[in-house]
């Protein structure tokens, strides 16, 4: 018989295995989770994550599992809600969309190219080393107009984003008090951190663009404490998310290398005649564009964000009392076999317009950042493709990512080289033959690399 604590240990070992057994086993709608004295629905049915993320405010609103976040991103979009909330999220919408950021292509390509080149001198590299500071370069493109900080600046970030991400993730569910020792440890660790990143914000805010996104904040009457909240939970998570998912991409096309061959090819038909990519072919690249989809179904950084009832409602033929707390979990809805054939593998042949796909939310309060990753990320496929060849990757297959605020990838290892001039065979590729993929010692064939006896 459970009782209101018996998920606890389960959660804290293997949160991402917990929810995958539970949400994949349940019926499709509500299903109990017991983490504690309140009520946590895990929502496993996706007809039902619109309703939840469309609902008034007044209904269902941000609560107590996102408010925890509040001691390191304060009074930032992400935490508030109202007409406040609104406001701000317009000058967002209007900096990230995609259209947006187009025109700060050529800015994200050489960024990009800058780093392939690095990897390549080192010959073998640890994706996500590399992928997060990237993600950081790209989010300050697109927010700030240019490159607007250094290396060390970016380092500094880096560090004070691991001294707090697990202190957070391990905050969320916690059922007993933490104690006086352990809070003002936590208390120092937490004012250390955020002193280095309010430091970086205000050398941000003096590099900015007179057209960037931060002049359109300061022009909402957004005070010091405010601006500082709103550009820190931008960077955070333009960083961090995009970054892990990227270090995944780019695991992807190192066990695949027909995948990366392909994408190359794509590259090539997108060069403008200065040798630069063009936005309006990039548009067109579908391979790229596919890749990036399959990996942000297997590893959504934002792998989970919750709701909580603020009035009785019904959800799903269930009345749901004030305080309830419903957990939306997109690495479980996208691995769930009632919605996916085989929902562990990689397959590049998939379709995406089910409900549950949902890597960046949905409704009025999906990711505004979705545009600026999407982009970021088929850039650095394209861009890399075009440029390099993977030659091994280790571990592989790789082990599942580690469960902390986002999806944390673990080390791995990928080895690089130059790519050499290759034109594809056109005759065959426009007849539709496929030509045969034998892989090299050490690299399993994409399609074996996530069977459930992980």
């Amino acid at each position: 018989m459970p009782h209101m604590f018996s998920d606890v240990r389960a959660f804290r070992r293997d949160p991402l295995q917990l929810l995958l057994e539970r949400g994949n086993s349940a019926p499709l709608g509500l299903e109990p989770l017991h983490l504690g004295p309140g009520l946590v629905l895990l929502v496993n049915d996706p007809n039902l994550i619109r309703p939840i993320l469309k609902a008034p405010e007044t209904e269902i609103g941000k609560g107590k599992l996102i408010k925890k976040l509040t001691p390191v991103l304060g009074e930032s979009s992400l935490m508030l809600h109202g007409e406040e909330h609104k406001r701000r999220r317009a000058v967002l919408q209007k900096h990230m969309a995609k259209g947006s950021v187009e025109k700060y292509l050529p800015q994200m390509c050489a960024e990009i190219r800058a780093v392939g080149a690095k990897l390549a001198r080192l010959g073998s590299f640890d994706p996500h080393r590399f992928t997060a500071t990237l993600a950081l370069r790209s989010i300050c493109i697109a927010l700030f107009g240019s490159q607007v900080i250094s290396s060390g600046d970016e380092e500094a970030l880096v560090q004070a984003i691991g001294i707090i991400e697990d202190d957070l993730a391990a905050e969320m569910f916690r059922v007993l008090p933490i104690g006086p020792l352990g809070w003002y440890r936590r208390k120092k660790s937490r004012d250390f951190a955020k002193l280095a990143m309010s430091t970086l914000v205000q050398r941000l805010r003096t590099g900015a663009g007179s057209t960037s996104m931060l002049r359109d904040l300061e022009a909402l009457g957004l005070n010091d404490r405010e601006l500082r909240d709103e550009i820190l939970t931008l960077l955070l998570a333009g960083h961090h998310t995009t970054g892990s998912t990227a270090a995944w991409l780019l695991y992807h096309m190192a066990a695949n290398p027909a995948l990366m061959d392909e994408i190359a090819d794509e590259a090539a038909e997108c060069l403008g005649d200065h040798g630069e990519l063009r936005a309006e072919a990039v548009k067109r690249a579908d391979v790229s564009a596919t890749l990036v989809k399959e990996v942000c179904r297997l590893y959504p950084s934002a792998w989970w964000t919750s709701r909580e009832v603020m009035a009785p409602v019904t959800i799903g033929g269930r009345n749901l009392k004030v305080g309830t707390s419903l957990l939306i979990c997109p690495w479980q809805l996208q691995r769930d076999p009632r919605h996916w054939e085989q929902p562990d593998r990689f397959l590049m042949t998939r379709r995406y317009t089910t409900d549950a796909y949902v890597p960046f939310g949905a409704g009025p309060r999906a990711c505004v950042g979705m545009g600026v990753a999407l982009l970021e990320l088929q850039l650095l496929a394209l861009e890399i493709a075009a440029a390099y060849r993977f030659t091994g990757v280790s571990p592989n297959p790789a082990p599942w990512p580690k469960a902390s605020v986002t999806l944390v990838p673990p080390p791995m290892n990928i080895a690089i080289e130059l790519r050499q001039t290759r034109r594809r065979n056109s005759a065959l590729f426009e007849a539709g033959v496929e030509l045969p993929y034998v892989p090299p010692v050490g690299v399993v064939p994409a399609d074996t690399l996530y069977s459930q006896s992980q």
